[in-house]
């Protein structure tokens, strides 16, 4: 009887002795640095996001000016609760970097040892000293590019590029209007009118949310790629049908020939994509006709393109306008800040839900996988080959992390 009466007696016990230990939730400080690039407008966080940050106990540090180019201002950051400061050193005190471009050459000083820094990171730019430096700080560094949702989708790649496609066609229905640029020609279709013909090189996210638009303006569109697969699932994802070929060179010229728009949309896992479109056919193409080439962000799928920028973003070559400039979401600021809001907030919720980044890392895989340094050490197998880091593999060095 006494035996079984201390078998049970610890459901007896006090209530407050019963309640288990919960994992403590972390309160973070949170720095978002003013963008220092010419080329980037955007910033991660908004004013609404800061608002819901601050309200769970959250410390959201701000760098002054770091919205102004995305319109918004240091005001509204103060309203919901962020604390603007005047350098990029009290930025760079907090416990999580989140910014929008690579920290450069100039920002890696202010580094701190055992920071967590989610950026993108555009490894087709960076060198090894980049890595050198953050590996010195002991950094945990997340890439943009990386990171997946629970659909294991590239939940940033995509939402900046339906923000790409989209805007596309508007670049392209400001330029085709222009009467340097352009034709003088309304984009889309008129009751009695022949309407506009856009080329689509690509039938990925960037092509389909292009696609979408133009549909929508009234245009005929063409749509070319070397998969059948990704051809039937934009005709699938549109809901419609849509003129589609494969990547069949005289098929393409005789397309471009009556062109008002060509679009380059190729995407490569390779980091650069093939010039799919010689000088010879893009010389055929109408006189006042636009070719842009999103595919700039991995050098160009035209023989004709070079990169530009948001000052200067157009030239000619054969009387044919180039829109070549890289990260065009920058060019809509606002609307794409509020998507990476969108995509961070909840991630960093949960960062302080879990008691920290290691502890969400360790739950979250498809966050995990946007790691490629952690604490200093490379968990990014391609990255470890081509710049001859030392890799680990990051499930055991978190494990190794969590004994210690």
């Amino acid at each position: 009887m006494e035996e079984q009466k201390s078998k049970y007696s610890e459901f007896f016990m006090p209530q407050e002795e019963m309640l288990e230990v919960g994992r403590q939730k972390s309160k973070l400080t949170i720095g978002v640095p003013k963008e220092i690039s010419s080329q980037e407008n955007r910033v991660v966080l908004v004013p609404d996001g800061v608002g819901l940050l601050t309200k769970h106990g959250h410390q959201v540090v701000i760098e002054a000016g770091a919205g102004i180019s995305a319109h918004f201002t240091d005001h509204e950051y103060s309203e919901a609760g962020g604390q603007i400061v005047y350098s990029p050193d009290e930025v760079y005190k907090s416990d999580l970097i989140l910014k929008v471009a690579p920290v450069t050459t100039t920002e890696w000083e202010f580094l701190k040892p055992r920071q967590t820094l989610i950026s993108a990171l555009q490894i087709g730019i960076q060198k090894e000293e980049y890595f050198r430096s953050l590996i010195q700080k002991k950094v945990t560094a997340l890439a943009f590019e990386l990171i997946r949702d629970r659909a294991n989708t590239f939940s940033v790649i995509r939402a900046m590029s339906e923000i790409a496609g989209s805007t596309s066609i508007f670049i392209a229905a400001e330029y085709l209007s222009d009467p340097e640029y352009g034709r003088g020609k309304m984009f889309g279709g008129f009751t009695g009118i022949r309407p506009s013909e856009v080329v689509i090189i690509g039938a990925g996210t960037v092509s389909e949310y292009a696609t979408r638009s133009a549909v929508g303006l009234g245009a005929l569109v063409k749509v070319f790629d070397n998969s059948v697969y990704r051809l039937r699932r934009l005709q699938n994802n549109l809901g419609m049908r849509v003129f589609t070929s494969i990547l069949h060179p005289k098929v393409i010229l005789e397309s471009m020939r009556t062109a008002d728009v060509v679009i380059g949309a190729i995407h490569t896992k390779n980091g650069k994509t093939p010039c799919l479109i010689t000088e010879d056919m893009v010389s055929q193409m109408k006189e006042g006709a636009i070719i842009i080439d999103i595919s700039i962000d991995q050098g160009g799928c035209f023989e004709t393109s070079h990169p530009t920028t948001h000052k200067n973003p157009v030239y000619k070559v054969h009387g044919i306008t180039h829109y070549c400039v890289p990260n065009i979401p920058s060019r809509v600021p606002h609307t794409a800040s509020q998507a990476l809001n969108n995509i961070f907030v909840p991630i960093i919720l949960d960062i302080g839900t879990e008691g920290g980044i290691d502890n969400f890392l360790k739950t979250d895989h498809g966050v995990r996988q946007g790691v490629y340094l952690y604490n200093g050490v490379s968990t990014n197998s391609f990255i470890s080959r081509y710049f001859n880091l030392p890799f680990q593999d990051i499930d055991l060095l978190m494990a190794t992390f969590h004994e210690g």
